[in-house]
């Protein structure tokens, strides 16, 4: 029931999403940024799931002639975005990650955890998406019709 015009926006704006995940973290090769430690196997579909359920969660915010303008899922698709991008991450090659734990530390310790930020990322983004959805696709009742039934 989308419009032609907030599909397109989903796409650009995956891929955006996409791109802001996998170039900063070196996931796709680059020559401003590289990474110390290789790139995981599952750090692939991260970040193209981060790009579909970005896309998507983006589109969400487009208006069209008549809509209400609904964002109580903002602040859960920016975590998630934010979980994807340190699970995707080389461990050593984050700044905040190594001064907080050393470079021994973020290999023993965060590089383990970085497949379950991997999985909450895309958890926490499909779920902004499917409350913001929820929000597009249920009707309100009219503030008269509510007030009158109290």
């Amino acid at each position: 029931m989308w419009t032609p015009r907030r599909w397109g926006i989903a796409l650009v704006s995956g891929i955006a999403v996409a791109a802001l995940v996998a170039l900063p973290t070196a996931v796709i090769p680059n020559p401003i940024f590289g990474r110390a430690i290789e790139t995981t196997w599952w750090s692939y579909p991260v970040v193209i799931l981060s790009g579909i359920f970005g896309g998507l969660l983006l589109a969400t915010y487009i208006r069209e002639p008549g809509e209400e303008h609904l964002d109580k899922a903002a602040k859960v698709g920016t975590v998630g975005g934010f979980l994807a991008f340190f699970a995707v991450g080389c461990p050593v090659c984050n700044k905040l990650v190594l001064l907080a734990l050393g470079a021994s530390g973020a290999m023993t310790w965060f590089a383990p955890v970085q497949p379950f930020l991997a999985v909450a990322s895309v958890v926490v983004m499909a779920w902004a998406v499917r409350i913001r959805l929820r929000g597009m696709t249920s009707c309100e009742m009219p503030k008269a019709a509510a007030d009158s039934t109290v």
